[in-house]
């Protein structure tokens, strides 16, 4: 939850090569005051069943960066051998992309919803809502 000192940030996966939530997808998030300042992990979750993560820890007074990360290679990995269970290997990876990092600005007082469009060869994210 946002208040007048800090931002707050969600977000949820959808996997676009099957049309639906990515269950299970690490996220860590971590946060920073600044341009020059390094990035800190504040904490970690995973998506849950409808692809969100609902557990992300508060933003701390300051910040000004936020950067998600996204573990796509265990993920994908995982599908590919669910899928494959009985059939040849089409390819040595799960993902083209084994991890997606999206940081962007903010500002108090703002929530940060940011979905996460998958596949296993590309992704696309916006400010959602």
């Amino acid at each position: 939850m946002s208040t007048d000192t800090t931002a707050s940030v969600s977000t949820h996966i959808l996997d676009t090569s099957i049309g639906r939530p990515a269950a299970s997808v690490a996220v860590s998030l971590a946060a920073r005051s600044g341009s020059g300042s390094p990035y800190v992990v504040l904490g970690a979750s995973a998506t849950d069943a409808d692809g969100r993560c609902k557990d992300l820890p508060a933003l701390p007074e300051g910040t000004t960066h936020v950067r998600l990360d996204f573990d796509t290679e265990t993920y994908f990995s995982k599908k590919q051998a669910e899928a494959q269970q009985d059939a040849p290997r089409v390819r040595d990876s799960g993902a083209f992309f084994p991890e997606v990092t999206i940081a962007f600005a903010v500002v108090p007082g703002e929530h940060y919803h940011v979905p996460l469009l998958l596949n296993p060869f590309g992704y696309s994210v916006y400010r959602g809502s």
